[in-house]
């Protein structure tokens, strides 16, 4: 479903990318796990086609897109959608006009099958009656989950999430990640950027590591803590001295 083959990429003569691949199946929750500054978000960057690649390939469904003419590539890109760690709500519409926005940026649909769609996506994200509020009426955790509600109503097939849970409470931060999970229910391929540990590790059906720009390890969560990587072994450190939830990591396959 998604492959990144070798990416590198300097922006402002910095190296921000070292020869980056990534294979992500189709259905499957990725997590990019890794500290501030590494290069997280910018792969997600590259995957949207926001940030032009020095040397590699990026590809979707088989097809190489990062070479593409524009219009091509956006087609291609039209089968992905994003969450911002900020939300990027639109302050002065409502919860039913914001997630109606790009589906009548489109032009596509009539106004029925719109509001049938927005009503469908709000109770998934379990938004129902909030139709007429408006985001600064909204918790934390709402306004997150009428982001993802915006991302799923063009019914994409990969939504990429960057750092979901940053600034929510415990309990906004739990209904999220259950949000998230849900999404493999209607086959969705989740790409998530996160410094946090605990969700990369109750939501990556995969994980990779990622520090100066270079992945340096990738799997699953059980191979990810078999690592003899300095850098892995500090970074996941609480983990290892948590013998409760390494018990439970090790009897998830068994």
């Amino acid at each position: 479903m998604i492959e990144l083959k070798d990416i590198s990429l300097q922006l402002n003569g910095k190296l921000i990318l070292d020869e980056v691949s990534l294979s992500i199946d189709k259905g499957q929750t990725h997590v990019i796990l890794g500290p501030s500054g590494a290069g997280k978000s910018t792969i997600l960057r590259v995957i949207l086609g926001l940030l032009p690649i020095d040397n590699g390939q990026v590809i979707i469904d088989g097809r190489e897109i990062s070479s593409l003419p524009e219009k091509e590539a956006l087609q291609a890109r039209r089968q992905m959608a994003v969450v911002f760690q900020s939300n990027a709500l639109f302050d002065s519409l409502t919860v039913s006009e914001n997630t109606a926005y790009f589906l009548k940026d489109s032009g596509l649909l009539e106004k029925k099958e719109i509001d049938e769609s927005v009503k469908t996506v709000l109770s998934f994200v379990n938004l129902d009656g909030t139709e007429g509020l408006y985001p600064d009426q909204l918790s934390g955790g709402m306004k997150k989950r009428l982001a993802v509600a915006r991302a799923l109503v063009t019914r994409p097939q990969i939504i990429l999430f960057d750092e979901p849970t940053t600034g929510l409470d415990p309990i906004n931060s739990k209904a999220v990640l259950n949000l998230i999970q849900r999404l493999k229910s209607i086959g969705t391929t989740s790409v998530i950027v996160t410094h946090i540990i605990n969700d990369a590790i109750m939501l990556g059906d995969t994980l990779s590591i990622i520090e100066n720009g270079k992945i340096i390890e990738s799997g699953t969560i059980k191979k990810i803590l078999q690592s003899q990587n300095g850098f892995v072994r500090e970074f996941f450190y609480e983990v290892y001295q948590d013998s409760s939830l390494l018990n439970e990591i090790q009897a998830r396959d068994e």
